[in-house]
């Protein structure tokens, strides 16, 4: 997603445009979800799966460019937080 950076004191600057982005692809996901949720229908649920599934990959697209450029720091879990946590979730299912 190459995108060029302005020098000028006018509009929004990369990280910005990719916030923003981000931002509104996470609400999109949350709505396309509920609507999937929501179908009475099953082809027109399948659409919005399909949909969603679209949108979830722009979503870490952006996401992964954010990250790449240290605008999205996401530092390393401990171990033992990881195990706890998989533990947590393997015991309710």
């Amino acid at each position: 997603m190459p995108m060029q950076s302005k020098s000028s004191g006018q509009g929004m600057q990369d990280k910005e445009i990719l916030q923003d982005t981000l931002s509104s692809q996470k609400g999109a996901t949350v709505h396309f979800n509920l609507a999937a949720n929501e179908c009475a229908m099953p082809a027109l649920r399948e659409e919005m799966i399909r949909i969603l599934n679209e949108e979830h990959q722009m979503q870490a697209n952006v996401f992964t460019e954010m990250q790449q450029r240290g605008w999205y720091p996401t530092p390393l879990a401990p171990e033992q937080k990881v195990q706890c946590t998989k533990e947590k979730f393997q015991t309710q299912g």
